[in-house]
């Protein structure tokens, strides 16, 4: 089979659900709307928690680090693919693909650990409130979130290495929204069987994990829940616990989807729709499910509304 050169000057080209939609203007204007509102709700929660010192807590902390990370994934992924579609150009780099590879492993790869630590954090504050600040304290806090950013980017690193050193046959279309490690597979000439079963295991290992530390923290919040003798307390510990419980449903759904189901039990359509999923439509809604249930979030941004409404009067 005659093979292309897969260096830094050769193209692919992306061929995503907007190109295989039977409506793609339609999908195009609800990509481009659902973008914006992730700017806008991630760019706001981030600039709320930053300005309210009431919020400067590990809770509110690991929310601003969910909404930059958030804010950067969709960003990753979203502006290309519109502007791709408008300008009738799907062509990407190779240098490009592995860089937008790259970002959106390390950038999946730390929230699915940030999840995690979140889930962590819930635990604490309800099942231990008196030794809060001693387990959550500011430096346990960041350490945390160091260590789910430079885990995902080391991840990242060889993962995007590894599939970029494959070599690829005469076709470069990517059957994909965006250049992600299944779909690039399909394109190789190689035997990528071994490969694809460590990814296969890596998966299972970055996603499942989490998602078993955290099923198990909310277990033993739900039992402590139960057990609380204020209705009021009850009350305030579900809303702040089904507010994260949304958010690692909708992220965890799609991502154990495309890198935990073994790829014969997918199509190239279904891996479009789910990949869009937790990369557009989740950084969107994430900020509205912990704002809109969340009484100091809501509250302090009627505080900063406050502030900059009577600075525009002035003028």
């Amino acid at each position: 089979m005659e093979l292309w050169n897969s260096t830094m000057g050769s193209d692919f080209i992306l061929v995503g659900i907007l190109d295989d939609s039977g409506s793609p203007e339609l999908l195009c204007a609800i990509f481009t709307a659902l973008y914006m509102l992730a700017m806008i709700s991630n760019g706001l929660l981030l600039l709320v928690i930053t300005m309210d010192a009431r919020l400067h807590v590990p809770m509110y902390l690991l929310l601003w680090q969910l909404s930059l990370m958030d804010l950067l994934l969709t960003s990753v992924i979203t502006p290309k693919a519109v502007v791709d579609f408008l300008l009738k150009d799907n062509t990407i780099s190779f240098g490009g693909c592995a860089l937008q590879m790259f970002l959106e492993l390390t950038l999946g790869g730390a929230e699915d650990l940030l999840l995690a630590f979140m889930a962590y954090d819930r635990y604490v504050a309800i099942c231990h409130p008196l030794n809060y600040m001693i387990f959550m304290r500011p430096r346990i806090c960041w350490l945390g979130v160091a260590i789910a950013w430079t885990l995902a980017s080391l991840s990242a690193v060889g993962y995007t290495v590894y599939t970029m050193q494959y070599p690829f046959c005469t076709s470069r279309e990517i059957r994909h929204l965006f250049c992600e490690i299944p779909p690039l597979l399909k394109l190789a000439c190689a035997d990528t069987s071994k490969y694809e079963l460590m990814v296969y295991v890596m998966g299972v290992t970055f996603l499942l994990l989490p998602l078993a530390a955290i099923l198990a923290s909310y277990t033993l919040i739900l039992f402590t829940v139960l057990h609380m003798p204020s209705r009021e307390g009850r009350k305030k510990a579900l809303v702040t616990c089904s507010s994260h419980l949304t958010v690692v449903g909708m992220w965890y759904g799609g991502a154990s989807f495309m890198y935990v189901l073994p790829s014969s039990f997918h199509t190239p359509k279904q891996d479009n729709i789910f990949s869009v999923f937790y990369t557009i439509v989740t950084p969107a809604l994430n900020p509205l499910i912990y704002s809109l249930r969340n009484k100091e979030v809501t509250g302090a941004l009627r505080v900063l509304g406050g502030r900059i409404l009577p600075a525009q009067s002035t003028f």
